[in-house]
């Protein structure tokens, strides 16, 4: 009996385990308060918002750039480029939306509502602009960004059954995005 209680201890830490490690992919693809929901049963989440900011960040000549480098050598430049921004994003409260190739997507503003969006995006912009420079030191190569904004009504929500993804739409983010493609680099 004893062995047998042992053994159904061990079996509850390992589901425990794969429950935190289940929780933790949950949230590298979805917001918190979107994950709640969906757990909670909701489905068909979509929610029209009607002010956020929407930023894109691109890298700018990323396919000449590119064509000299090794695989690894790309895969490294763009992790700790996009990894530098996810720390940006993650200080100034912020969600990152996707990257797409070396253009990265975050918005302010959502899924929860705060007062400041457009502040916090521009600042994390500017603070993103001083981190590309030093990264670009540290590579040895110019790495180059070119940022669009732009605020305004979208609709939020899941999208997909398998490699479901939280996503933005409306003109608001194509704005942004042709601010970005228009854009100078080194200029918001």
């Amino acid at each position: 009996f004893n062995g047998m209680v042992d053994e159904l201890r061990g079996k509850n830490v390992v589901i425990e385990n794969k429950n935190r490690e289940n929780e933790e992919l949950l949230l590298n693809v979805l917001p918190a308060p979107i994950a709640n929901r969906l757990r909670g049963g909701e489905e068909g989440i979509a929610d029209g918002l009607a002010e956020v900011t929407v930023a894109f960040a691109d890298i700018v000549g990323f396919t000449q750039m590119s064509s000299g480098l090794s695989a690894a050598e790309l895969v490294e430049i763009l992790n700790r480029v996009f990894s530098a921004f996810d720390g940006l994003v993650g200080r100034y409260g912020l969600e990152k939306i996707k990257t797409i190739g070396d253009s990265y997507m975050v918005v302010g503003g959502l899924p929860e509502q705060m007062e400041d969006h457009t502040a916090r995006v521009a600042d994390m912009a500017l603070e993103l602009r001083d981190e590309i420079a030093r990264l670009s030191s540290v590579a040895g190569s110019e790495i180059r960004f070119r940022v669009g904004m732009n605020v305004g009504p979208v609709v939020a929500g899941v999208i997909g059954v398998t490699k479901f993804i939280y996503d933005v739409w409306g003109d608001t983010v194509n704005t942004a995005s042709r601010m970005e493609a228009h854009g100078i680099p080194d200029r918001i």
